[in-house]
């Protein structure tokens, strides 16, 4: 078996030493033979493309085609059309009837890349594949057949897809009928300056110069990158240093002026709170949160429009009121004005001077009250009588004010 792997190593160029690269390209030459569904693990740039290979070469379809997809590069709404084809008018743009990869690659093998980018709906028509190997082109009512053996691979954590709703825990489980996890490049520290050494020869050769070398102290650094970007970003810089440098012998302080700060430079998910996640698995649910926040938002404004309205009412009568005591605090000021000459005298009893008013105005009728006898009698002529209806009161009445006033007559 090392031999055979050995000669896999060659034949597929691949670098390396480590136990658990070993195991999964042992992993891979047991499983060819067979049709069994296979799910290759790893993070972006491990090389995960090379192992479908390895599983259609060594295969019975070998002779067969071999198709890799990207599915994370495929737009959403044309996938469907790519993968499983469509009819003439099926949508714009559709002019004639066009063959889908699964229709291409009957009787061979399709190496899915990215699988845990596609959407759900594509979910479920790959799943019937996987059931029945039946598929139906995009606008046609028809079922074909075919026979293809599906390779997936992935770089994302399919367990967390599943609980977020991004990806169906059925499909996960028919893909995966066998894991090939591949080792990211700092778990094969061993391995990186082999693959150093490799990438620096390559690039001598093809632009016709020196190979560049590194120095003991250089290699240590290498061998402590962290390599977020694995074998890409370790071909990355032996390019860099093949083409920019002139000096061929990379020291340690050279080194470290094209690697990056340990720290990760790719795209990360942010970790939402508890309180906070929002996650959505298609576009209904979408729709649906952004109705349920239109609808509060809503009633929040018709709430607001109501308080508003009794707002203005209370704010109405509360001007009357105000219009109300300003007049009659201009009316005031009117009299005190006609009288400016007059002053409220401050009194220790607060009712002096109330009674001094009424005492005055008491007067103030007794002596009208006797001028309009003495008029009514002279107008009379002196007769009792006739004077009383002229006041309006009776008799015996003026005759008790006479004596009351003690009016001659």
């Amino acid at each position: 078996m090392n031999s055979e792997i050995q000669n896999i190593k060659q034949r597929f160029e691949i670098i390396g030493n480590d136990h658990s690269l070993n195991m999964a390209i042992e992993k891979s030459l047991k499983v060819s033979p067979t049709d069994i569904t296979v799910l290759v693990m790893g993070e972006s740039g491990v090389g995960k493309e090379v192992f479908p290979k390895i599983i259609h070469q060594f295969s019975h379809r070998k002779h067969n085609k071999y198709i890799a997809v990207n599915c994370g590069a495929i737009p959403e709404g044309t996938i469907d059309s790519e993968l499983f084809g469509h009819v003439k008018g099926a949508f714009t743009g559709a002019t004639n009837d066009r063959a889908g990869y699964f229709e291409v690659a009957n009787g061979g093998t399709i190496f899915l890349d990215e699988v845990g980018e596609l959407p759900l709906s594509t979910q479920v028509r790959l799943l019937r594949i996987l059931e029945s190997g039946e598929f139906i082109r995009v606008g046609s009512s028809k079922s074909q057949k075919t026979d293809v053996r599906i390779v997936a691979a992935t770089n994302i954590n399919m367990h967390e897809a599943i609980s977020k709703g991004k990806f169906r825990e059925d499909l996960y489980y028919r893909l995966s009928t066998v894991e090939i996890n591949i080792p990211p490049l700092r778990k094969r520290k061993d391995d990186i300056i082999l693959l150093f050494r490799k990438f620096a020869s390559d690039f001598a050769k093809k632009y016709n110069m020196p190979t560049i070398r590194l120095d003991e102290k250089a290699e240590n650094v290498l061998k402590s990158h962290v390599w977020n970007g694995n074998i890409r970003q370790l071909k990355n810089i032996a390019e860099q240093l093949s083409v920019l440098e002139k000096n061929r012998s990379i020291d340690y302080n050279l080194l470290s002026s094209y690697l990056p700060e340990p720290r990760s430079n790719l795209p990360a998910l942010i970790q939402e709170s508890e309180n906070n996640k929002s996650d959505f698995s298609s576009e209904r649910e979408i729709l649906y949160k952004i109705l349920f926040d239109m609808k509060k938002d809503l009633n929040e404004l018709k709430r607001i429009t109501n308080y508003l309205k009794v707002d203005e009412k209370s704010s109405e009568k509360l001007s009357d009121f105000n219009d109300l005591m300003s007049s009659k605090d201009n009316f005031y000021d009117k009299n005190q004005n006609n009288y400016p000459n007059e002053t409220v005298q401050n009194h220790s009893d607060k009712f002096s001077y109330a009674e001094e008013v009424l005492e005055e105005e008491t007067l103030s009728i007794q002596h009208n009250e006797i001028e309009l006898i003495i008029k009514a009698l002279e107008k009379s002529k002196g007769k009792r009588k006739i004077a009383a209806k002229e006041l309006g009161i009776s008799e015996r009445t003026l005759y008790r004010k006479i004596k009351q006033y003690d009016i001659e007559m």
